[in-house]
């Protein structure tokens, strides 16, 4: 029996002072039971909690831990930057560098715009997707979350669907009335959509690999299928690549997938593990932005000095050596040992996976949806969340999240999670 006194002590205290006892919801194990475990420190894959105990990091600080936790480069630019200054609400040189850096790797972005998270990246691209075709209506698909803006707090994933209820309390209806929620990877939905609302759609949001809901992939001719449309219409398509920018290839999803969207939104690697969003496009786009046209969006902290210092050495070191081959062959290597786990246990599992992130879902029926998704068994996930936990695994505490694989995961930690799924498999 694994006993956390002292994450136990500080959860006590935490609840408080904040609501839920923490700071985002799904930190607090509601979808899988228990309590949370507090954390002293991170280095590579590995978060040490303040009960001492060591476990492989699978939720990568959801996301931006491409290098794993603590890597030094990324340590030494935020400390170098830090000598300068922590803010100055000017512009300064890192904004520059961290824009080109962008520009040259996503071939789609003409000019890009920092924010200070992914819900400001999402929520400022779909105001300047309606203020550039002077339209009103966005499309988004459900279990595809693009932060929580009030408009797109709409059959959302992440820890809106972990609760049980995607929508929001305190979002008015007359707030969501120009939103069309449409099922992932059904395209007759989204041609009966346009039909429907013909010269009134601005554009489609969707994160093209949809990482919120656990993890799905668009079929063969989905994306595809939304580019033509969305310019057929004179619409705007805004891939949500906060995820999976710069971590499925270095051109995010959009490189992967050969598709070249108007708008897209980034976060999470691009600061490095401190606070970030950014979204461009094509220039003409972006230049309806103010002080050049009337669509207006701010942010104090925006291109803050230390986030782009973080942010330029991580996306510097994925430009060294093999980092995505790396993350690829860790990827296939996990994917083939939970797979033969599931086999050997009897256990049905589905294990989706691009590049470095991954899901399992206990359904025996594919997942390429919410809908499919809602069928897992979350009971059995939870018993398997907390027995690997147990062994000193770390994964996401919630069945409707993505696992994130890092360049510091190494051969022989993929092997212990995969002989800790077998054993765990096996109690299920």
């Amino acid at each position: 029996m694994v006993t956390r006194i002292q994450s136990e002590t500080l959860f006590a205290e935490a609840l408080l002072h904040i609501p839920g006892g923490v700071n985002s919801p799904v930190r607090a194990f509601r979808g899988v039971g228990g309590q949370p475990f507090f954390v002293n420190s991170a280095k590579g894959a590995r978060v040490t909690t303040v009960d001492g105990d060591e476990l492989i990091d699978y939720v990568g600080t959801w996301g931006p831990a491409i290098h794993g936790h603590a890597h030094p480069a990324i340590i030494a630019a935020v400390k170098a930057a830090a000598d300068f200054g922590t803010s100055f609400g000017i512009p300064n040189p890192l904004e520059v560098r961290m824009a080109k850096l962008i520009k040259a790797a996503v071939p789609s972005v003409g000019k890009v715009r920092m924010t200070n998270s992914g819900t400001e990246a999402c929520m400022s691209a779909i105001r300047l997707a309606r203020g550039f075709t002077q339209r009103d209506k966005i499309i988004k698909f459900d279990g595809c979350y693009h932060g929580h803006a009030d408009s797109l707090l709409v059959k959302a994933g992440s820890g809106a669907l972990t609760f049980g209820h995607p929508d929001s309390a305190g979002v008015p209806a007359s707030f969501t009335q120009h939103t069309i929620v449409l099922p992932f990877n059904d395209v007759d939905a989204v041609r009966a959509a346009f039909a429907a609302n013909p010269g009134q759609i601005a554009g489609i949001i969707l994160e093209p690999v949809p990482g919120n809901a656990g993890l799905y992939l668009p079929q063969l001719g989905y994306l595809e299928a939304l580019r033509e449309m969305t310019q057929n219409d004179g619409a705007l398509l805004i891939f949500d690549e906060v995820m999976t920018g710069f971590r499925l290839a270095r051109g995010g999803a959009q490189e992967r997938f050969g598709i070249r969207p108007d708008l897209s939104c980034f976060g999470k690697i691009i600061g490095g593990g401190l606070p970030v969003g950014a979204f461009g496009g094509r220039a003409e786009i972006m230049d309806c932005l103010a002080p050049l046209g009337p669509v207006y969006q701010a942010g104090t902290l925006s291109g803050n000095p230390l986030a782009m210092a973080a942010g330029i050495a991580a996306l510097e070191e994925l430009e060294k050596g093999d980092a995505y081959s790396k993350l690829e062959e860790r990827a296939a290597q996990l994917r083939a040992g939970m797979r033969e786990a599931a086999l050997l246990a009897g256990v049905a599992v589905q294990f989706n996976s691009c590049g470095s992130m991954f899901c399992g879902y206990f359904t025996d029926k594919p997942v390429h949806s919410l809908a499919d998704a809602m069928h897992s068994d979350r009971a059995r996930f939870a018993k398997y969340f907390h027995g690997m936990l147990a062994a000193g695994i770390y994964l996401a505490p919630s069945q409707f999240e993505a696992g994130f694989i890092s360049t510091a995961h190494t051969e022989a930690d993929i092997d212990a999670t995969v002989r800790a799924a077998a054993k765990v498999m096996k109690t299920l």
